[in-house]
């Protein structure tokens, strides 16, 4: 079985390397285009000579000059123009004279240049530092600016992770205090079998709400799992007056949810629809694939939207506002929640979100 091939690195994720790789090519591609271009004019093989030369005097002044690029980078905006440029003159008057040397002593043997004469090539030597100089910071400022961009998107994925985090951790408290609160009462009553059963189902419930992480996502049927066992603690609760319904298409059981997502929906249909009503309510969760979309449903036969048991938006411990912020944190704009009377009476939240399944194992 072959290895699978590992994807190829970023050229510039180590820095040095990609200095000097670029370093030998560019001067490299100079030595042979000055070489050819010497060729060309018919000057002879010999011109390669000085050109070897010039080639390695540049080779040489641009690391001289990368060593305090890289501490002007750091400085102030005015002192990196100023030296730079300062730099920038020097180093093409030390090239402009290596290189008029080094073409008088192999082509003009009895001559000697002298005083200005030395800068005779100092034009075209500037134009080629002054090109390297630009690349260098280029390269530079750009590498600066991507890691910038890199930490940001870090920092925003812990502050949307920690947001997650928060939002996960306001369910158990409610949950958890009317569940005890239940159990402390069946104990006073005596009713031991009944809180055992109760304890049983709480620790289940707790079991998986301590392995799965805040920021996890699971498949829509562990969701429901859990729904479940939550259900059956609050039957104990309400016995008959507590009907719940599911109606989960298959082809949409493996879809992933934010962890949690659907129990403070129907915690807030228990308190309003179930509590209130003396002959209790129906509680329907649905979930059918629409198109490369899942539409999830909660729904209670409760007395709806009226003034006496307005449904406050956080008045759950958790809130519809929750649900919302956990949905735009997982999904962005890709999700949709909807808080309405329901058609027949009765209180419906409409969620949709995209169809996402988990990833197969590849055998």
């Amino acid at each position: 079985m072959a290895r699978p091939s590992r994807p190829p690195r970023p050229f510039f994720d180590d820095k040095n390397r990609a200095f000097w790789l670029l370093q030998s090519a560019g001067w490299l591609g100079y030595f042979l285009l000055r070489s050819l271009g010497g060729v060309a004019n018919n000057m002879g093989l010999l011109f390669i000579v000085p050109t070897a030369l010039a080639t390695a005097t540049g080779y040489s002044l641009t690391l001289l000059m990368g060593a305090f690029f890289r501490k002007l980078m750091t400085a102030k905006p005015f002192w990196t123009w100023t030296v730079s440029i300062a730099l920038l003159v020097m180093a093409s008057a030390a090239f402009s004279t290596i290189e008029v040397w080094a073409h008088a002593t192999f082509y003009r043997p009895g001559t000697r240049p002298e005083g200005a004469q030395f800068l005779g090539a100092i034009l075209l030597d500037f134009a080629v530092l002054g090109a390297w100089s630009a690349l260098y910071y280029a390269i530079n400022f750009f590498l600066k600016l991507e890691q910038q961009t890199d930490q940001l998107q870090r920092l925003e994925g812990q502050a949307s992770a920690a947001q997650l985090a928060m939002l996960r951790y306001q369910l158990n408290p409610h949950f958890l205090f009317n569940t005890l609160n239940s159990i402390s009462t069946l104990v006073l009553l005596k009713q031991t079998e009944r809180a055992n059963f109760m304890l049983s189902r709480l620790s289940g419930f707790l079991r998986y709400t301590l392995i799965n992480e805040p920021t996890a996502q699971v498949t829509l049927e562990q969701e429901v799992e859990t729904l479940k066992l939550y259900l059956e603690i609050e039957k104990m609760r309400f016995e008959d007056r507590l009907r719940p319904h599911f109606d989960i298409e298959p082809a949409v059981a493996g879809v992933r949810l934010p962890s949690l997502l659907l129990q403070p929906l129907v915690e807030n249909a228990i308190k309003y629809a179930v509590t209130p009503q003396e002959q209790g309510a129906d509680i329907a969760v649905t979930a059918r694939l629409i198109g490369d979309r899942v539409q999830i449903g909660v729904t209670d036969t409760g007395p709806g939207l009226n003034e006496v048991q307005p449904r406050d938006t956080s008045s759950t411990g958790v809130g519809l506002a929750n649900i919302r912020d956990r949905l735009v944190q997982a999904y962005g704009p890709r999700q949709s929640f909807q808080a309405q009377p329901g058609v027949n009476g009765g209180f419906a939240v409409t969620i949709e979100v995209p169809f996402e399944t988990e990833p197969k194992e590849l055998a």
